[in-house]
């Protein structure tokens, strides 16, 4: 039963996430941390530094209006409703 309880919860946050997307034209910004695959290495370290990592990226895409689409390792694909809410957002998280 509990399997059925998580697959709702995943399906029920797709829903949400699907009914937030930005409809007409869109722009997507694409991010991956470069060279990851060498930072791992780092071990608990990488894990505490990815976990921040994401909390920057989550807080420049919310104050810029963008809405996450998909997030795999360390990359985020999100949606924009305008061009220069994804340039400020790129531009604010290569900054930290």
């Amino acid at each position: 039963m509990r399997q059925y309880a998580g697959e709702n919860a995943r399906l029920a946050a797709s829903s949400k996430r699907m009914r937030d997307l930005p409809s007409g034209t869109v722009t997507f910004l694409l991010t991956d941390i470069e060279g990851s695959t060498q930072l791992q290495e780092l071990g608990g370290r990488y894990a505490q530094a990815l976990a921040e990592h994401r909390r920057v990226l989550r807080e420049a895409f919310r104050a810029h209006g963008g809405v996450e689409v998909d997030t795999q390792g360390d990359a985020f694909v999100v949606a924009f409703t305008r061009a220069s809410d994804a340039v400020a957002t790129a531009a604010e998280a290569s900054e930290v």
